[in-house]
């Protein structure tokens, strides 16, 4: 029964892992927001809902959002988009954004 489990494990991670995937992560400010419930949330949702979005933090307080998407998916351009055109557009605009360099830890 161990033995199955561990090939169902494998198999499952064999098949979860896209080599195709090529996630890339931002630094945005935005600017026009408000409130932390009203507007950091909100936009934080809307990034969560854009297929290819991985990860989003929308930080009220620094005006800032962290944005880890898959680049195959989609751009900056697209994320920059999507922030300015929440509830029709002219609420928050990005004034900046910054790419993270990714970190691969090789072992030997």
């Amino acid at each position: 029964m161990k033995k199955i489990i561990d090939v169902l494990i494998i198999a499952l991670l064999v098949i979860s892992c896209n080599k195709d995937d090529e996630f890339k992560s931002i630094v945005i400010d935005i600017k026009g927001m408000t409130c932390e419930i009203g507007c950091a949330k909100l936009i934080q949702s809307k990034m969560y809902k854009m297929d290819g979005v991985s990860y989003a933090e929308i930080n009220f307080e620094a005006k800032k959002g962290t944005i880890t998407y898959n680049s195959n998916k989609i751009n900056i351009n697209d994320i920059v988009q999507k922030i300015e055109g929440i509830a029709g557009g002219g609420l928050y605009f990005v004034s900046k954004t910054s790419e993270i360099p990714i970190i691969h830890n090789e072992s030997n």
